[in-house]
């Protein structure tokens, strides 16, 4: 099963920032579990959503050079409101520092403009093929799933400008 915890990337500024939106359905199964009677997007993946997020910031800056980028630290995370199903959660990075393959992001989500998450991440891209060389074809394999998905949640042409 794949988390896809990125409906739509609403703006997006190469090596700078990205701004994008997961909305909450009912129909989402982990929260039949996630409260019995009182629906909530769990934590870890309110986090997933801005990792995922970061993540797309990150293969849009490089060409999609890389077809890893993992969680390597978060900083300061803070929680101060809940994401109940119909709600649209609303992620903003903006690069903090980015040295190689360690990218440092400021992060803000909103619900409703109230502040859901707060804090920094660290983000680390790799290939695969960098730790084991027979896993060349996997990245390539995994680069084109990455550049089909991310046509469909970015659509340029069809955002709204300011």
């Amino acid at each position: 099963m794949r988390f896809s915890l990125v409906d739509q990337i609403l703006e997006l500024e190469k090596g700078k920032s990205i701004k994008a939106i997961k909305n909450l359905s009912l129909a989402e199964e982990y929260l039949q579990d996630h409260f019995p009677g009182f629906a909530v997007m769990p934590g870890v993946l309110m986090v997933e959503s801005i990792v995922q997020a970061g993540a797309w910031l990150m293969r849009y800056t490089n060409d999609f050079e890389y077809s890893t980028v993992l969680l390597k630290q978060t900083k300061g995370i803070r929680f101060n409101s809940f994401v109940t199903p119909g709600k649209q959660l609303q992620v903003s990075l903006n690069v903090h520092k980015w040295e190689e393959n360690l990218c440092t992001l400021k992060v803000t989500s909103e619900v409703e403009g109230e502040t859901a998450v707060s804090g920094r991440i660290v983000l680390e891209q790799f290939n695969l093929r960098d730790k084991n060389p027979s896993m060349a074809e996997n990245d390539a394999e995994r680069i084109k799933d990455l550049q089909t998905q991310f046509k469909q949640l970015w659509k340029p042409s069809q955002q709204m400008t300011s």
